[in-house]
């Protein structure tokens, strides 16, 4: 069940373009499938932007905001190009890029569903999403899920994993975000946004982040 290889053929089936590659071309297969990756081994990025703008909060932020956040390059050089196994794995290379915390909604205790009342908070989010989109059709943009530090760490990652997918979903069905341009990723209860191990609304969210760079290996836009 794990995504190997994304591509999308241009009208007519003149081309092929590839969205998202997993596997290395050094990996050595084994059995049914590869040998497992290790985690890249990163120092943090250095950050010499003001901080709402490598943190946006979808709250405080205008839509032009977004948008810059959503076609921004890396805040630091990207040397190659990454799988998306690696990329899910890296905290220090996701932060290469800028994030977008979804704090327009909110999910109630062990829940990943949403209510009617709460979807219409991510208009400005997808409306954003489908500005960077137009721009590169080719995009990838990784939507990740966390929990509060309540509760088992098996729980919490399955939970954060089904935030993730509610909300890739929701953006696809009700907002017309192509599925192609979106993966997901739970973490848990790994980061985060307010330290603390009680029932946290704030660390019950969702992130979007551009990942297209890190899987291209380009440094620029």
């Amino acid at each position: 069940g794990n995504l190997i290889r994304r591509a999308r053929r241009e009208p007519a089936g003149s081309r092929e373009v590839v969205l998202i590659e997993n596997r290395r071309g050094d990996r050595r297969p084994r059995g049914y499938g590869y040998i497992e990756e290790e985690v890249v081994r990163l120092p943090p990025p250095v950050v010499r932007i003001p901080r709402e703008e490598y943190v946006v909060e979808v709250e405080r932020a205008s839509q032009r905001d977004l948008v810059q956040a959503f076609t921004a390059p890396p805040v630091e050089r990207i040397e190659r190009s990454y799988t998306l196994d690696e990329i899910r794995r890296s905290q220090p290379l996701r932060e290469r890029m800028r994030r977008v915390d979804l704090d327009t909604i909110t999910f109630e205790f062990g829940s990943w569903e949403l209510p009617e009342d709460q979807i219409g908070a991510m208009t400005g989010i997808a409306q954003a999403l489908q500005q960077a989109i137009s721009q590169n059709p080719n995009e990838i943009f990784l939507v990740e899920g966390h929990t509060d530090a309540v509760g088992p760490d098996e729980d919490n990652l399955t939970l954060s994993d089904r935030r993730a997918e509610t909300v890739a979903t929701l953006l696809t069905e009700r907002f017309q975000i192509p599925a192609e341009n979106l993966t997901t990723q739970g973490y848990g209860e790994q980061y985060l946004k307010v330290n603390s191990q009680g029932p946290e609304q704030a660390n019950r969210r969702v992130t979007l982040r551009r990942i297209t760079p890190l899987l291209q290996g380009q440094n620029q836009q």
